[in-house]
């Protein structure tokens, strides 16, 4: 990561990653008195919703973080391809927006004329069911890559309706990799040798990693470059950070030394409510610049796109939520 007199790119926060996610644990959140009045009376309107957001740009250039918003370039066109940057899309807790901006930030990479593969490392395959694809139809999948020699990973990789974006798709027998491997020599590594030899047909890698911090997220976490963590404006998430931190330090000690955090994406922010407020926050001031500017609010938009099977920047591309990932996909490419 850059430097701080470095704008267009995020400053490493003062002290490490780990110390400043244990300092979470002596967070406090305001109690139920504190809030009174939080919840609004009615929901508002979408007109209501864009209003606010125009007087909230038109004010001082503070974004939901409480941060001046960073001045980001335009991403410049590629005169080729690859290598790919590995970027394991990372939280041990569940439900905090991995799968959709997994999603959504590979489309909006594309846009920027990115080839984009996406991994579904998750048994679950919420992955390929978001982009359209019924796991329990599939006859090969990143399991077999995984665990047959014989199947090569141009065998299983699909096309999606995405231009410039393929899929590794996962489904059930995935979960039954993570005991096979345990006896293998060099298990960590297993992603990465998959990997290898597409890496130059993309720029990047997104991997989609289950919620917990087993062997197939350190296979995700040794074969990245980087970490993205998504982070649901939650003060139970926020909580948890400090272990998923404290595995990615480990990983950078003995397995993969390069591997870095990219940057902490708030999710499901909701402005109207003071507890999301309070709870970026503690994030920002934790982690600092590692933060995102971009803050990803909550929507129905998003339950829209896993039943349509397509990203939001192709479902509804003039959406507050499209618009929020294009602006994700400038700041990664920036750092």
């Amino acid at each position: 990561m850059s430097t701080p007199n470095q704008p267009n790119q995020p400053a490493r926060p003062a002290a490490s990653a780990g110390s400043a996610a244990a300092s979470l644990s002596q967070a406090t959140i305001a109690t139920p008195a504190e809030h009174d009045g939080d919840e609004p009376s009615r929901p508002l309107s979408r007109a209501e919703r864009a209003r606010a957001r125009a007087r909230e740009r038109e004010e001082s250039g503070i974004g939901p973080t409480g941060r001046p918003l960073r001045e980001i370039p335009e991403p410049q066109p590629l005169e080729r391809h690859g290598p790919a940057k590995v970027l394991a899309m990372c939280n041990q807790k569940g439900g905090v927006g991995k799968t959709t901006s997994t999603i959504n930030l590979g489309a909006a990479l594309a846009e920027c004329g990115r080839r984009v593969l996406l991994v579904d490392f998750d048994p679950q395959g919420a992955l390929s069911v978001g982009l359209g694809i019924q796991p329990h139809e599939l006859d090969q999948t990143v399991y077999n890559v995984i665990m047959e020699r014989s199947v090569n990973v141009e065998d299983v990789l699909r096309k999606t309706r995405v231009d410039g974006v393929d899929l590794l798709p996962s489904n059930i027998d995935l979960s039954a990799a993570e005991v096979q491997l345990v006896a293998e020599v060099g298990r960590e590594h297993t992603l990465l040798r998959v990997l290898r030899p597409v890496m130059n047909d993309y720029d990047y890698v997104l991997v989609d990693c289950q919620p917990s911090l087993g062997l197939l997220t350190v296979n995700a976490l040794t074969a990245a470059d980087g970490v993205v963590i998504p982070l649901e404006c939650e003060f139970f998430s926020l909580r948890g950070v400090a272990l998923l931190i404290d595995t990615i330090e480990k990983v950078q000690e003995r397995l993969n030394p390069k591997l870095d955090i990219v940057g902490i994406l708030a999710t499901m922010y909701d402005p109207r409510t003071l507890h999301s407020k309070e709870v970026m926050a503690r994030v920002v001031e934790a982690f600092g610049d590692t933060v995102f500017d971009t803050v990803i609010n909550r929507t129905v938009r998003f339950p829209e796109t896993t039943v349509a099977g397509e990203p939001i920047t192709t479902w509804a591309p003039k959406s507050a939520g499209a618009a929020a990932y294009r602006a994700l996909a400038r700041e990664v490419i920036a750092r």
